[in-house]
């Protein structure tokens, strides 16, 4: 669009905005290139707007989450556009128009609508010819040189080009779904269960189902925003309760065979692997009363592997790096680690039956020590800047629910695309 023409645009909308408080006048206003909002950043805080309905309010609460230069352009662009709204009501055309052009720094002559001999004054060429710039010359991708994490690593298992859209682009990502709001709850609602009841028993049994429900109720509230309506926030609530009710089921069942103490809650787990640190939290960390081993657990309210023989094939064909790095970082920490354990507390029409890798059993120290050493391997390389490119997945499955499908051209093509059906 021409450069008079864009800017005739964005006064006429920030004239709506002004007039009515029209919302979708203001999503074309952050879009706009005179918004001083980035391209990519004002369309991701369109698209969220459109579903919540409220652009400033996802502004102000950081929904998305951004690197901070960015996040401080859309503060800056919400606080014009208050302005924009706290004018007078009474301003007339020429007043209103020289207010936006102040509050939004416009550059003067690209407001500019006559001279004073009454004609258009002449505007400069948008696009000028120029000699070609000489190109740059090819160059690697720069390293990593921040902390790494289990997720990081399972994200360059699964596509790295993905890991290349995550971490190297800093690509805008909506982390605002049921999904991860339902997760983050329960995992905050455990944590406090814990807390409170950290040996398990058959005597306060009637007091842990009444205390889960509580926190289950109280954690829901405190992410109620990550959920778009109301009947999904109460659907999600009343599956997370029965699916609590079920862990308690499960609880008692474990004191009885194996009692065990909660030794702790979100605890840090930090290590270092040939100079590149690790970082992580370990959802729980129980000490078996009868032996003394320590397991290591980790709450799945998504999908996961269906039996300990599946995921132990995950970590054998170095798909997952998340319970291998809690293993290797507790037992820097002195603890004698004996079993790996995830819990599933997605499905509330089923039992919990958790995944358990028993060390030295399912899985061994030897396959371990190989998922340490390919964790420094991979590390290694993504801090090395050696790598020029990040090829895509060949599974098209890692595309579904991809944040960065849309925009990758060389995601693999759907089985159906593949055949022609």
């Amino acid at each position: 669009m021409p450069a008079a023409a864009q800017f005739r645009s964005f006064v006429a909308d920030a004239v709506r905005w002004y007039r009515s408080g029209d919302e979708a006048a203001l999503l074309r206003l952050i879009r706009s290139p005179r918004s001083g909002v980035g391209h990519d950043v004002g369309a991701a805080y369109a698209t969220h707007a459109r579903r919540t309905g409220a652009l400033l309010d996802a502004i102000d609460a950081s929904r998305p989450a951004l690197p901070p230069a960015d996040r401080e352009s859309a503060l800056i662009f919400a606080q014009r556009v208050r302005r924009i709204r706290a004018l007078p009501p009474d301003l007339d055309e020429r007043a209103l128009h020289g207010a936006i052009v102040t509050v939004f720094e416009l550059p003067p002559e690209a407001g500019s609508r006559s001279s004073r001999s009454g004609t258009e004054p002449t505007q400069p060429a948008d696009i000028e010819l120029t000699s070609a710039a000489t190109p740059e010359s090819p160059a690697n991708v720069a390293g990593w040189q921040r902390h790494f994490s289990a997720s990081a690593l399972n994200t360059y298992a699964e596509c790295p080009r993905k890991w290349f859209y995550k971490y190297v682009c800093a690509a805008v990502e909506d982390p605002g779904s049921a999904a991860s709001a339902y997760g983050t709850a329960f995992h905050s609602a455990l944590e406090d269960f814990h807390g409170e009841f950290p040996r398990p028993g058959a005597r306060d049994a009637a007091a842990m189902r009444a205390r889960i429900r509580e926190h289950i109720t109280w954690a829901f509230e405190r992410n109620r925003s990550g959920f778009e309506t109301a009947v999904e926030f109460e659907l999600q609530v009343r599956r997370a309760q029965r699916t609590a009710q079920r862990y308690v089921d499960w609880l008692l069942v474990m004191e009885r065979e194996a009692p065990f103490e909660v030794l702790g809650r979100e605890l840090a787990a930090n290590l270092e692997l040939e100079g590149r640190p690790f970082v992580g939290y370990i959802d729980r960390l129980d000490r078996d009363e009868r032996s003394g081993g320590v397991s290591v657990v980790d709450y799945k309210t998504g999908n996961i592997a269906a039996s300990p023989a599946e995921y132990g094939d995950k970590v054998r064909r170095f798909r997952d790096f998340q319970l291998p790095f809690y293993y290797w970082a507790r037992t820097e920490a002195g603890d004698r680690v004996t079993k790996l354990v995830l819990i599933p507390l997605k499905d509330a029409m089923h039992d919990v039956r958790p995944v358990v890798l028993s060390v030295g059993g399912n899985i061994t120290i030897a396959e371990l020590e190989r998922s340490r050493t390919r964790m420094i391997e991979l590390s290694d390389l993504l801090g090395s800047g050696r790598i020029a490119d990040f090829e895509p997945t060949t599974d098209p499955a890692a595309c579904t629910y991809c944040n960065y499908a849309s925009a990758c051209l060389r995601r693999p093509p759907t089985e159906a695309a593949r055949f022609g059906s």
